[in-house]
């Protein structure tokens, strides 16, 4: 049988032509891969992220040619049919993927007593972890918390929903929320739970700096233990028969109520993300 050749006019393939897709576990020795061009600007804006390669099309790395020259970045040439044989073809990486390590973590011990944090109990859908990220960073949240376990891979489809805001909103991992929960109330925290089935509405509540806004998964909702760590339970008022919302949507409506309630009670200080821990 006779050996196939490379003919002369074939382009090289990349170096990385032919590697398994990239899929890393979720702890702080391995690498993880950023796509999209919002994650991937974000993540090369983030001094904190350390940045290790770059596959991208002309287009994409031209647009990102001064933040990948600032970082030192050559990024390898590749077609969109390169990246989704490097990323599958499922993900929406708009000519764009980058390597690169986990940030730091961050502890509650960093966040500030003036803080609003948004709580997620066992969310592990990372498109709706995306999504809440998002909304925390334009309502200017000071963190999201949720737990290390039982929580989705911090890249990937998860960065991509995010926007960029997982390099902008510290994500705080913790290994007990009721725990966690605890430590917030002894620092003086207002901890509100959503609930459907809640009497009082969060539109009318009284709602006070620090803030924990606490959520829970789609159909499971608040954990018992969780639901006992809260001070009240409060529910996004409806007018539609269809009442529930989606974690994420819930996470940006309950948000925006915040902050108009923050703004109402202390007019002379309506910088709403103002305390909390920083990238």
């Amino acid at each position: 049988m006779r050996r196939r050749t490379q003919r002369p006019n074939q382009p090289a393939k990349p170096a990385w032509h032919g590697k398994k897709k990239h899929a890393p576990r979720q702890d702080g020795a391995d690498r993880v891969m950023l796509f999209g061009l919002h994650a991937v600007e974000a993540a090369l804006a983030n001094p904190k992220r350390p940045v290790l390669r770059c596959v991208a099309t002309d287009n994409a790395a031209q647009r990102l040619g001064p933040l990948l020259a600032k970082r030192g970045l050559k990024p390898e040439p590749a077609s969109p049919r390169d990246l989704d044989r490097l990323l599958g073809a499922e993900a929406v990486h708009q000519g764009v993927a980058l390597e690169a390590e986990p940030l730091p973590p961050v502890t509650l011990d960093e966040v500030d007593d003036l803080a609003i944090l948004l709580v997620l109990d066992q969310v592990t859908d990372p498109q709706n972890v995306g999504a809440a990220l998002r909304s925390a960073a334009a309502f200017g949240a000071s963190g999201l918390v949720m737990t290390e376990r039982h929580s989705p891979p911090l890249q990937g489809v998860l960065a991509k929903a995010a926007s960029g805001a997982l390099d902008i909103v510290p994500l705080i991992l913790v290994k007990n929320l009721a725990q966690s929960l605890a430590e917030l109330g002894e620092r003086g925290f207002l901890r509100v739970g959503l609930a459907e089935e809640a009497s009082e509405a969060l539109e009318t509540a009284p709602l006070q700096r620090p803030l924990a806004l606490v959520l829970g998964a789609e159909g499971k909702g608040l954990r018992q233990l969780t639901r006992e760590h809260c001070d009240r339970l409060c529910r996004i008022s409806t007018q539609s028969a269809l009442a529930s919302l989606n974690v994420s949507n819930a996470a940006a409506v309950a948000l925006h109520w915040a902050s108009l309630a923050l703004a109402a009670s202390r007019p002379a200080a309506n910088n709403f993300g103002q305390g909390g821990a920083s990238r």
